[in-house]
């Protein structure tokens, strides 16, 4: 499964055979590394790092040149936020809900029905967390696969 082909780039975990031997937290954070990659500002901005959307007040600017460890400290940062949103929700499905967040934003995520589900206690989310794959209104291959890893590595029935 692709999943467990996934590069670890950590010195860490570099050692790890499978993502699977991670922790969920760094499970998480390397499935978003994965998908997102290094943004370089001057292509993609207002986003820099892996997929952070620069904040009113932040100090990056188009073109700054962020470390990885600078990046991989940011997505961190955000994640941390993204799962807080979720604290009432137990910690394995605040993950999940915000690494979606992460990809989607939390507004989405809120009105999702995965989210209602989850709140509800019903644990049949696959069809609900992978129909989160469209760009631009259409069927993304890339981001259903991305889906279907998260769910895969993540969730817990």
């Amino acid at each position: 499964m692709a999943l467990v082909t996934l590069a670890v780039t950590t010195p860490t975990f570099a050692a790890k055979r499978s993502i699977m031997d991670l922790p969920p937290y760094e499970r998480a954070v390397l499935i978003i590394k994965h998908h997102e990659t290094l943004h370089d500002s001057r292509k993609h901005w207002p986003y820099l790092g892996y997929g952070h959307r620069k904040l009113p007040g932040e100090k990056y600017f188009r073109g700054y040149k962020m470390s990885e460890r600078e990046a991989d400290a940011l997505l961190r940062k955000d994640l941390n936020k993204f799962i807080a949103l979720f604290s009432d929700f137990k910690k394995s499905d605040a993950l999940l809900l915000g690494v979606l967040s992460y990809n989607i934003g939390p507004g989405a995520v809120k009105k999702s029905t995965v989210y209602r589900m989850l709140k509800a206690g019903d644990r049949n989310i696959f069809k609900s967390y992978t129909a989160h794959c469209k760009y631009k209104g259409k069927f993304h291959r890339g981001l259903y696969k991305r889906r279907c890893q998260e769910f895969v590595a993540l969730f817990t029935p």
